[in-house]
């Protein structure tokens, strides 16, 4: 690709958790937080590793350590080998892993998920219940998170009592800080309190936030985006979200509920949206903007109880043997991909650009013709482009950016107390 550059995701890194890049200088977290929190990224960290990476004294290191150490945070583990026969074994630190244990959820049309990692971040167990695609009340959304947990419980071998957090994700507008769920397409009713909702079922702190802020901290915590200070995550699937991340931590805006570049205007008086309102940018590149064509394109009339998906598959197969009229659909919605991106690296300037999500096995919403109608539409002409990276990683991954959620928000809490105690 000559205007943008691009890459196809693999695995996530499974060595520590977490940001590697050091964020703002005066950060408000206390010093044991940043000196757990930087033993967690690296996996293992020696001592002298820390005090400068940090810029702390090695007294300062060795006291805090020992504090960890003594509370079951963090254990000495042996290091690696220096040259035979100088100086004493090294010695390094990591995090008792089974401490606690947390859950990450991600709701969706399809299926919802789960999984349960370890306070080092690593997975244990993971668990999928299916729904049927159509909108609920708040009741039964729950019963189908009670029934996932008790799944994913049964999986790892753990009770509630083990469960220190939940973090879940779910399409729509979500506000973070009181729980309340202004608007979903998974639910039938606006402004519903599921954080209340779950206290009432459930013995366990939960954390809430759109689906698109989880798929970002997944690739902040376990992906690509923990060696960047800056970067954006568009998904593209039954909706189209956005994440950002800048100077290493998750933007929400100031009410918390931001980057809605789904519902952002792309047309005035357009396509009608799933939200009510009319011209937002996935009511012409969701799926249900795509299966909406593709009746016509096809030749044929689908109804409400087909599934979507198999739809969008035909469509693209058909586009694939040649049909212009499914080829025509691609690239129409590409094209407002394009208008969608390039909007982004106007407001943002990020240093990458993450497209993820089911849709993204579709190349042509990232042909080189879209990459590089995004780049004709930004005034960055004659300085290096955005890159694109291309991650079509499955719920799995988003289940697990939840439980990054629900071990930042854990420590952030543990970290303010006096003491360590769980």
């Amino acid at each position: 690709m000559d205007d943008a550059a691009s890459y196809t995701g693999t695995a996530l890194n499974t060595e520590g958790c977490g940001p590697l890049l050091p964020g703002e200088r005066g950060t408000a977290k206390p010093l044991r937080q940043q000196i757990f929190e930087y033993v967690r990224a690296n996996g293992q960290a020696a001592r002298s590793d820390m005090t400068r990476a940090l810029d702390i004294s090695p007294g300062s290191a060795t006291t805090l350590t020992a504090e960890m150490i003594s509370s079951g945070l963090l254990r000495e583990v042996a290091g690696l080998a220096r040259e035979q026969g100088r100086g004493r074994p090294p010695v390094a630190l990591e995090v008792v892993p089974d401490q606690t244990y947390v859950i990450g959820i991600k709701l969706s049309h399809k299926s919802h998920s789960a999984v349960v990692t370890d306070f080092a971040g690593n997975m244990i167990a993971d668990a999928s219940v299916d729904t049927v695609h159509t909108r609920r009340s708040l009741s039964q959304l729950m019963d189908e998170i009670a029934e996932l947990i008790d799944k994913v419980l049964i999986q790892s071998g753990k009770s509630p009592a083990d469960i220190k957090a939940v973090g879940i994700g779910l399409p729509g507008i979500v506000d973070h800080q009181s729980g309340v769920v202004p608007w979903s397409s998974l639910l039938s009713e606006r402004d519903q309190d599921l954080a209340a909702a779950f206290a009432a079922r459930f013995e366990m702190p939960v954390y809430l936030d759109n689906d698109a802020n989880m798929l970002t901290l997944a690739e902040l915590w376990f992906g690509a985006g923990r060696v960047m200070t800056d970067f954006a995550v568009v998904t593209v699937e039954h909706g189209v979200g956005m994440g950002l991340v800048l100077n290493n931590r998750l933007y929400r805006g100031a009410r918390g509920m931001g980057l809605e570049l789904g519902h952002s205007k792309v047309q005035l008086d357009g396509a009608l949206c799933k939200c009510g309102q009319r011209g937002c940018l996935e009511a012409y590149l969701a799926d249900y903007a795509l299966t909406r064509e593709a009746g016509t394109a096809l030749d044929q009339t689908y109804g409400g109880d087909q599934n979507e998906s198999d739809v969008l598959e035909t469509l693209f197969q058909q586009a694939k043997l040649g049909n212009t009229s499914a080829q025509m659909i691609f690239r129409r919605a590409g094209r407002y991909l394009a208008l969608g991106l390039s909007n982004i690296v106007q407001l943002f300037d990020p240093g990458l650009i993450i497209l993820s999500g089911e849709r993204m096995k579709y190349d042509y919403l990232y042909a080189d013709e879209m990459l590089t109608e995004m780049q004709s539409l930004t005034l960055s002409q004659g300085r290096a482009p955005c890159e694109i990276a291309i991650h079509a990683w499955g719920d799995l991954v988003w289940a697990r950016g939840a439980t990054a959620l629900a071990l930042s928000s854990l420590t952030d809490q543990m970290f303010s107390k006096s003491d360590l105690a769980l």
